[in-house]
């Protein structure tokens, strides 16, 4: 009579090392699947990896603008000449197309650009450390002068010139105070590269992603071109620098390393890396 039912011999087939295996290879695979799920939901991150989040960049941000905001106030004394950062005046102006003025100007903005940073980020929300931040600037004032030295020396080479930064750097600027530069110095390193690095370089690069093979050769063009434009810019308007090829090529070579650090460790390092490239110069520690 045949049976369903499995009898003593077969349940003897099956070594107890058998079943183990089976329930445990089952175990294994239950539990590698919830780990895989689990690191994709919560990702660990370390100070590498996180200060290069859009969280970070923008939260190192935040210290640059306040800076800059509120010494810009107090530096202008002239109150019918107004004095700022061109790429901040890019800004406002565009701002002003839409009606936005004064503290609106300045408020909504940060606010609009916070809000979109938390919710792209919301599922994988790098954790805020103080140390970090501290560790931020530090990293950024070593590639402020290693940067700045290197191509201090390319471009001393490529002209046969002595190498040095206040050569190739002098400002026309130098009427201004050294309170003023020194203001000023922090907004450029805050709005140039929010202007050339996030929105031009970013903006460039998303289109000819679109048309060309490789995502390498679209950035790499987006990077010469938005660094070109960068190292143009400064010799333009009433303060704009007078122009030599060998401060266009500096700033010129500036730029790609910039754009660089931007890709490699995100707008929070960029900006502070700027921002105390300029400090260093006008203070005269470099050059």
């Amino acid at each position: 009579m045949s049976s369903d039912t499995p009898s003593w011999d077969d349940l003897a087939g099956s070594s107890d090392s058998d079943v183990t295996s089976s329930l445990a290879g089952e175990a294994a695979s239950q539990t590698g699947t919830s780990e895989s799920a689990s690191a994709k939901q919560k990702p660990v991150f370390g100070y590498w990896n996180a200060t290069r989040t859009a969280t970070y960049g923008f939260l190192a941000a935040l210290p640059l603008f306040a800076l800059y905001e509120s010494l810009i106030l107090f530096v202008n004394t002239d109150p019918s000449s107004q004095i700022r950062v061109g790429a901040d005046l890019w800004v406002k102006q565009l701002m002003a197309v839409f009606g936005g003025t004064g503290l609106f100007a300045l408020g909504i903005p940060v606010l609009l650009i916070g809000i979109w940073v938390f919710v792209r980020e919301r599922k994988q929300r790098p954790p805020i450390r103080a140390d970090w931040f501290g560790w931020l600037i530090g990293e950024s004032t070593v590639y402020a002068v290693v940067v700045a030295l290197l191509v201090s020396t390319v471009v001393g080479l490529i002209f046969a010139i002595s190498p040095g930064i206040s050569p190739l750097m002098a400002q026309a600027t130098n009427s201004l105070s050294t309170s003023m530069m020194l203001v000023l110095s922090i907004g450029a390193g805050l709005y140039e590269e929010l202007i050339f690095r996030v929105v031009l370089v970013g903006g460039l690069f998303w289109l000819l992603n679109k048309t060309m093979a490789k995502s390498w050769m679209a950035y790499a063009l987006a990077a010469i071109l938005g660094a070109l434009l960068f190292s143009a810019v400064h010799y333009i308007g009433a303060l704009g620098d007078p122009f030599t090829l060998a401060s266009f090529t500096f700033r010129f070579l500036f730029g790609l390393a910039l754009n660089a650090i931007f890709l490699a460790r995100g707008f929070g390092v960029a900006a502070w890396t700027h921002a105390i490239y300029d400090v260093l110069v006008v203070t005269q520690i470099l050059g």
